[in-house]
């Protein structure tokens, strides 16, 4: 289905449209009234870089306590092993052999006909605002966010744009907001960006508590280059540590995973304060694997093969936490595996409109609030699939090949008992081998990629001017 039909169909009965099977809508499920949505993402966060994980480097009370009061997944696994990509499985429903952002670049624009979550949910009435790094089209192409679906995206465009904590400007909604005393130092300036878009997170949800709402939060930290305020109570905390051998970037780089536990803690505190919290559900993600900056001090993958930019697990298997009091039990670790094309159907069902046709995910919802409640079984994918550059990646159940180049054959691993994938098990399982191939090649299509609009808009180059 074309976005042009999509949204045609959609705007004529909104209420009536519910994922084929449900027995009972998601407004029944909440009672009537839709929920709240706030999906926070953090760049480049580690599998195992949270406390709850085991971290003995890194405090995360917040989210800790959030997997104590929700659900934390154990197989949830990203859109793709870097930035862009990521961005847009997640924000289609589609894969990467399906969806137009399919690679890191400052100009590979999402096309005009791409539907986002944000459009789906601007069906059910949902205020949306973006916060953070986008990803999908710079300035001056067809896939800024403002033309699709949100009513306010402030933060970064431009991918490469978001490596720098100090730049020299942020984007609200296609213009340039100037940050007075900043040079486009990555290291220093007057102006800490993510302060800035944690600000504006924030106002987003007190302006819009009265009505249902969509706030996604991508943060930029901690990935980037480390740069932070001298005051930061995160940084004051870690400056100091006595770690042999860990250089400065390695602190700053805990410091932020603390600061934005805390300013993940100071948003529960705002639903409590708006008395929304049980109307509200929050997820927390990583937004693909980790990456090995300081040889393996915080172990951002610890048992998996590779890091960001492979589609081994390293590259692709995210911390993920959800939490609604009253709807999603407390305390549950879940394995259902399911990827970033899940999340816009989930959504979709959640607020009650009908996703688009064209998708690749499935609705989670069962596995979220219980099949009683969806009333409904969970349905589960008959195959995942990624592909990134040269490499090619598909999950069946406990079964995972993985082509790690252009000329390199198909590896096969069973994860159900080699989860650091490395016993390749093709050549004792020709058949699956060759099923998963098959998926393979029928899950890529051609990549039409969006249109630049306007030249001048563009990203110019790394002093962000």
């Amino acid at each position: 289905m074309k976005r042009r039909d999509f949204l045609k169909a959609v705007s004529f009965g909104a209420a009536a449209l519910v994922t084929p099977g449900c027995a009972q809508t998601p407004q029944n499920i909440a009672k009537g009234k839709k929920p709240n949505i706030i999906y926070i993402m953090l760049d480049e966060l580690g599998y195992f870089e949270l406390s709850c994980m085991g971290n003995k480097y890194i405090e995360t009370p917040n989210i800790d306590r959030m997997a104590t009061e929700g659900m934390r997944f154990t197989q949830a696994l990203a859109g793709g092993p870097v930035c862009a990509p990521t961005r847009c499985a997640l924000m289609t429903g589609r894969h990467t052999g399906h969806c137009t952002v399919r690679k890191n670049s400052q100009v590979w624009p999402m096309r005009a006909e791409d539907v986002t979550i944000a459009e789906v949910l601007k069906q059910a009435d949902y205020a949306t605002g973006g916060f953070g790094k986008w990803g999908c089209g710079d300035r001056g192409t067809t896939g800024v966010p403002e033309k699709h679906g949100f009513d306010i995206f402030f933060g970064y465009y431009n991918q490469t744009h978001a490596h720098s904590f100090f730049p020299n400007y942020l984007v609200r909604n296609g213009e340039k907001v100037p940050l007075e005393g900043n040079s486009g130092d990555f290291y220093k300036g007057k102006q800490f960006s993510h302060y800035l878009i944690f600000d504006e997170s924030i106002k987003f949800i007190r302006e819009n508590k009265d009505r249902p709402f969509f706030c996604y939060c991508a943060w930029t930290p901690p990935h980037g280059r480390w740069g932070i305020p001298e005051d930061e109570p995160a940084w004051l905390q870690f400056k100091d540590k006595p770690w042999t051998g860990v250089t400065k970037d390695a602190k700053v780089y805990a410091a932020m995973v603390k600061m934005v536990d805390r300013q993940i803690g100071q948003i529960f505190a705002l639903l409590k304060e708006l008395e929304i919290d049980d109307d509200t559900i929050v997820f927390v993600c990583g937004d693909n694997g980790g990456q090995r900056y300081f040889n393996n001090f915080f172990e951002p993958n610890k048992d998996f093969r590779g890091q960001k930019g492979n589609l081994y697990e390293g590259g692709l298997r995210i911390p993920m936490i959800a939490r609604w009091p009253g709807k999603i039990k407390a305390g549950v670790v879940n394995d259902h595996l399911w990827y970033f094309p899940d999340c816009l159907p989930t959504l979709a069902e959640l607020a009650g409109v009908k996703p688009p046709d064209n998708i690749d995910g499935i609705s989670i919802v069962p596995t979220l609030l219980g099949e009683r409640a969806a009333g409904r079984k969970q349905k589960m994918h008959k195959f995942l699939y990624w592909e990134h550059r040269e490499q090619v990646a598909v999950r069946m159940d406990n079964y995972k090949a993985v082509k790690p180049g252009r000329n390199k054959p198909f590896e096969l691993y069973d994860l159900s008992k080699d989860i650091s994938e490395q016993n390749n098990i093709a050549d004792e399982h020709p058949d699956i081998l060759a099923k998963m191939k098959t998926y393979a090649k029928q899950s890529h299509t051609e990549n039409l990629i969006g249109d630049v609009l306007d030249k001048e808009k563009r990203f110019k180059g790394h002093k962000f001017r």
